[in-house]
């Protein structure tokens, strides 16, 4: 027999149980836990883990460690996709076995909100500080709507994407959208903030923003929001964006501009006092990108040392002849 037709038996054997169903309503609704998983459909975990073990090696779902956790998504594209839309539109909507399941899953999430607020109420203070020394977000985020371009963009993702609040913004305007981070905590604060923004074709996941888990060539937009700063080798995640761009792809680096408040360094984890334009021209030029001068936004006056806020953009050439020239 071919590959197509023992492949399609293998996803129709994997999907065609009752649980495993459920499973797969679950997870193209949202990421989980295998822990979250357990709540919602009150199975034991060992039972669950079988069945999800099943679903990833038929490609109908992906498997995503993060630590000591593991998350579970749907096929988002292939084969495992198209059959997953094919059962689904199938079965129809106001299934009762899976509203039950999606009504328990908010429970799930409700809990997820609440140990969110509380570490970021943990941090609020901090947090706070820094935003106080720089210009409003709300002007930041107008702008860098506007260097993006209205789109529609067929795959955003953000690098170091912490509360998730550059994919909630984007969303409206990409087909789908990814964040990744190095924190657990900061995951489960944007998984929250994704829930409550109803930001449906967003999601995140761990990962190391000098080593992202993404395909060559697979976004059309890369946001690095006050990443660099923190970054022993900012030059690695400039290289990667340049990586996963497709051609004619574009990407927005937002970062403080050089400064001396030397307490962010000592007090709030800063490996670096701000970007200089000319360190990340060389870094995007080595990862083949076109980097325009930044728009700039200067601090509050209000007599205390702050911080300017740049937006750079670059573009990866759309052809050969783009780059040559």
């Amino acid at each position: 027999m071919s590959d197509a037709f023992d492949g399609l038996l293998e996803r129709l054997r994997a999907a065609g149980e009752p649980t495993r169903l459920r499973l797969l309503a679950l997870l193209r609704y949202q990421d989980l836990s295998v822990g979250e998983l357990v709540q919602v459909l009150e199975q034991s975990q060992p039972r669950l883990s079988h069945h999800l073990k099943a679903l990833s090696e038929a490609g109908l779902a992906e498997r995503l460690p993060e630590g000591a956790f593991v998350f579970y998504r749907a096929a988002r594209s292939g084969p495992g996709k198209e059959l997953l839309d094919a059962l689904f539109n199938a079965l129809g909507p106001d299934v009762p076995e899976i509203e039950a399941d999606l009504e328990r899953l908010r429970m799930v999430m409700a809990g997820r909100a609440a140990s969110a607020e509380a570490y970021f109420s943990s941090i609020a203070e901090t947090w706070d500080a820094v935003r106080g020394l720089h210009y409003p977000n709300e002007a930041i985020e107008t702008a860098l709507l506007n260097l993006a371009g209205a789109g529609p963009f067929n795959r955003m993702i953000d690098f170091g994407t912490g509360t998730g609040r550059m994919l909630a913004l984007f969303a409206p305007r990409a087909a789908e959208a990814e964040g990744i981070d190095f924190s657990h905590r900061m995951l489960t604060v944007a998984r929250a903030n994704l829930e409550s923004a109803n930001a449906r074709n967003a999601r995140v996941r761990f990962g190391n923003v000098t080593a992202v888990p993404f395909a060559d060539s697979s976004a059309d937009l890369v946001i690095i929001h006050q990443v660099l700063h923190f970054l022993d080798t900012p030059a690695d995640a400039i290289a990667e964006a340049g990586r996963v761009l497709v051609p004619g792809g574009r990407l927005l680096v937002i970062d403080f501009a050089p400064h001396d408040l030397e307490f962010l360094r000592t007090e709030h984890g800063h490996h670096r006092l701000g970007v200089r334009h000319d360190a990340l021209a060389s870094w995007a030029s080595k990862a083949g990108l076109s980097l325009e001068a930044p728009q700039s936004f200067a601090p509050p006056e209000n007599g205390t040392p702050g911080l300017t806020v740049n937006i750079w953009r670059a573009t990866k050439p759309a052809s050969v002849r783009e780059k040559a020239a």
